[in-house]
């Protein structure tokens, strides 16, 4: 960051809000003075200002001549301490969450909108069940009921001792067992439960600074987010010179946008409940089944009628799942007591019931083979298929009705992203039933030798470890061909750097004169060429997310027909065959627990170490940016309290002051600038101007979310601002130009590219080589201070509101933290 901030032409008070990207900052580096103060905020975002201009705009005319730079630090919303690495273990339900965002633009398509969203909920809902049968597979089937019902796996433990059934102790009946071993996926889910309550008090309930719904001049949503069609009458009367239609408030603009308390608080309840009873079903299917060929009537009876308790509370949880979506168009301060209370606590009392039915007590009974994980995870993963299946029709038919060639995968990002999670749900749990049973089973493979102790998981689990190394294979395709064209282009490029600089080093005096340097444009050409890889992404992961459907169907199929692992499936097949099928189940296995212990080391690094933070930071930005729509246990959204922040900071700031105020964003924090200026009302927005730099508005947003980010939402923002400029470089690999042109009245928002390097080679200006910034330090170029100085000029200073408070424009002065 520059220490100083030039002088506007015009008078009155003027604030540079600074917002920082990916990765975070520290105040201090953003306003280039070691002496900071805290104005407002806390220890996870908090507004800064230099210790010299504390107090600017108490004193006339003090600090008038120049706009006050001032921080907003919100790195700590989304990085915190190491811990929140755990975050990353719910991945998956992160990533189901942006499949609910990325639904394409299409106004009067509100049927078709609600189904994508209900297909989208149901998807996180089969999500949280096979993350909970997964824990009961481990739990229940592998330790419980197969590792203490056979000798051989259960004498070498001394701590399984007591449940063996060699023992003939109290805990050795299986049902006894089960109910013991269900304190495991029931504490995983209470735990899911309390993150999920804990975040939602600290994100989801921040108020935003407008209230109220959307009045009759205006056009707001219905649920989910549909946009309503403009009435005809409206429409009508504007064409004859009339009243002017209403004006169309854009998605998060609405009052309700980031305000999920309701919705949250009513999915966390449901998926709760679903954990629950997941459990419950494991517990008492087994006990059942065995009542029914028993000579007690009675247990019998009470079996049956439990499993119909818990197929109506599954029931329930559907129906609340796909009740009702998000309401945007108000503040929705509403609590749904019978939902949130009831559902939870009648499904924890039906697994109370179901686990003193398995303790009951069966002499004789004895546990064989595997609980009927099998036929369960079969279920999920067709389950999960069809509605990724029905969520890419319906997601083609709303962008059918509104394409634009911009949009990621023709509209089909959303289908394509909910089945990556579905996939690393599966990847996870499968890995974790994987390397337990390989680690029970001691030297033998489950389900391929008889030497081993246990059956091992379900076969379905095998299939799909199976078929990863040939995902891998087909992934090698893709990256052979970006390879090939990130080559090509690199040398397409570098007649064009050549070009350009040739051109530039004419303008410049002391230039001495144009030397090319082969090494120099090779490089620059280099680091254009990888940051368009960015641009490649969609056509990646269409990739990806159609092998990884096929695959698994050929999984399932494959589990259904054969009824064995894959390499005993294939042993009549010859042994070429035979082989194959053996590597790829042994690779596989290996692979999913391998991924899964890096993918964990990795996370714990990525919050340890800044650098590692900054390399994945923004897809985990990306991801908790938005609220949590789908799946309630997703690691929490932190623009629900980054967003009202920004807003309350800038109508406090111009109501009080009168001033005019530049909201600066860099990467990141460029669209939490412009979600906040989406928020403000119209008097503050007329005083506010919007810098954005490296920025993926575009890039990224507008082409995954093309509903909230799109062209038309972008050029709403156009049009609802006084002046926005955008700056961004051909070498960034993240940030990019908006596409936003100008008309009669705007000028177009982006600037021409600019020059990465600042110049090509040495010069009496530049003596030593300039660096390739690439997404980074924007400030450090010309243009920035000229665009800022030209946003601040084009807005005009009003006279403040008079307050009977004493005058103190910072909120709360805090201490020096610097």
């Amino acid at each position: 960051m520059t220490s100083a901030t030039p002088a506007p032409q015009t008078g009155g008070p003027a604030l540079e809000l600074l917002v920082h990207g990916v990765g975070g900052t520290t105040p201090q580096e953003m306003l280039g003075d070691p002496r900071t103060v805290r104005i407002t905020g806390d220890q996870k975002a908090a507004v800064f200002r230099r210790a010299d201009d504390e107090r600017a705009e108490s004193g006339p005319g003090e600090h008038r001549d120049r706009p006050v730079p001032e921080a907003y630090c919100w790195s700590n919303l989304t990085s915190g301490n190491s811990a929140r690495a755990l975050w990353l273990l719910l991945l998956p339900f992160m990533v189901v969450n942006l499949a609910h965002w990325m639904r394409p633009r299409a106004k009067g398509r509100a049927g078709t909108t609600r189904l994508y969203g209900v297909l989208v909920r149901l998807i996180a809902l089969s999500l949280t069940v096979l993350l909970t049968a997964a824990a009961c597979e481990v739990a229940l089937d592998l330790v419980a009921w197969q590792c203490a019902g056979v000798s051989a796996c259960a004498d070498g433990r001394s701590w399984l001792g007591f449940l063996s059934a060699d023992q003939g102790g109290w805990w050795s009946q299986p049902g006894r067992r089960l109910a013991l071993a269900a304190v495991v996926p029931t504490a995983l889910v209470g735990l899911l439960w309390f993150l999920s309550n804990r975040t939602w008090s600290a994100y989801e309930s921040q108020r935003p600074p407008t209230g109220g719904e959307v009045t009759d001049g205006e056009i707001g949503p219905d649920e989910d987010g549909a946009d309503r069609p403009q009435p005809p009458a409206a429409t009508t009367a504007s064409a004859a010179g009339g009243t002017p239609p209403p004006a169309v408030r854009p998605a998060l603009g609405r009052p309700g946008f980031w305000y999920g308390r309701r919705l949250v608080a009513r999915l966390r309840a449901a998926h709760t409940a679903a954990g629950f009873l997941t459990v419950s079903a494991a517990v008492a299917g087994a006990a059942a089944r065995h009542d029914r060929g028993a000579d007690s009537a009675f247990r019998e009876v009470f079996g049956l009628l439990l499993e119909g308790t818990i197929v109506v509370g599954v029931l329930a949880v559907v129906a609340v799942v796909i009740r009702r979506g998000r309401s945007e168009r108000r503040l929705d301060a509403r609590f749904d007591r019978i939902a949130v209370g009831a559902l939870p606590a009648a499904s924890l009392t039906v697994l109370a019931l179901a686990l003193v039915y398995a303790a009951w007590s069966r002499p004789g009974w004895e546990s064989a083979g595997t609980l009927p994980g099998d036929v369960t995870f079969r279920v999920i993963t067709l389950a999960q298929g069809a509605l990724v299946v029905a969520l890419g029709v319906a997601a083609f038919l709303l962008h059918r009705h509104a394409p634009h060639p911009r949009t990621a995968l023709r509209g089909l990002a959303g289908p394509a992203v909910a089945m990556l999670a579905c996939g690393l749900g599966g990847v996870m749990t499968g890995g974790v039933a994987q390397r337990v049973a390989d680690w029970l089973d001691g030297p033998g493979t489950p389900g391929m030798d008889g030497d081993g102790s246990i059956p091992g998981p379900p076969i379905l689990l095998s299939w799909q470890a199976s078929v990863i190394p040939a995902l891998l294979l087909v992934l090698l395709v893709p990256a052979v061909v970006l390879g090939v064209r990130t080559w090509r282009t690199s040398r397409r490029l570098a007649a064009t750097v050549e070009t350009e600089y040739a051109a530039l080093d004419a303008e410049e005096a002391d230039s001495g004169g144009w030397r090319p340097d082969s090494v120099r444009t090779r490089r620059i050409a280099g680091v254009r060429s990888r940051a368009g890889l960015t641009d490649e992404a969609p056509w990646l992961i269409g990739t990806v997310a159609g092998a990884a459907l096929v695959l698994g169907v050929g999984a399932v199929l494959g589990a259904w027909v054969s009824g064995k692992v894959p390499g005993k499936a294939f042993g009549d097949s010859g042994d070429f065959a035979e082989s194959v099928a053996e590597t790829a189940q042994s690779l596989g296995s290996w692979l999913v627990g391998l991924g899964f212990v890096l993918f964990v080391t990795l996370g714990r690094r990525a919050y340890r170490d800044a650098s590692a933070r900054r390399t994945i930071g923004i897809l985990w930005d990306v991801g908790t940016f938005w609220p949590r729509a789908a799946h309630p246990f997703a690691p929490p959204c932190y623009a629900e309290r980054a967003v009202p922040d920004l807003t309350w900071r800038m109508c406090v700031w111009t109501e009080q002051t009168g001033g005019r105020l530049v909201i600066s964003g860099h990467s990141q924090g460029s669209v939490l600038a412009a979600a906040a200026v989406w928020q403000l009302p119209t008097a503050t927005r007329e005083r506010v101007a919007l810098l954005t730099y490296g920025s993926p508005l575009e890039r990224l947003y507008g082409r995954w979310f093309p509903a909230y980010f799109g062209p038309a939402a972008l050029t709403e923002l156009r049009d609802q601002m006084d002046c926005w400029r955008n700056l961004w470089r051909p070498t960034d690999p993240i940030g990019g130009p908006v596409l936003v042109a100008a008309d009669g009245e705007n000028p177009p928002v982006d600037r021409a590219p600019l020059n990465d390097p600042l110049v090509y080679g040495r010069s009496r200006r530049h003596p030593l080589p300039e660096p390739i910034l690439g997404h980074g330090d924007y400030q450090a170029d010309p243009a920035f201070d000229l665009e800022r100085r030209g946003l601040l000029d084009r807005l005009s200073p009003t006279v403040p509101r008079q307050s009977r408070e004493p005058a103190d424009t910072q909120g709360s002065s805090g201490r020096s933290s610097g």
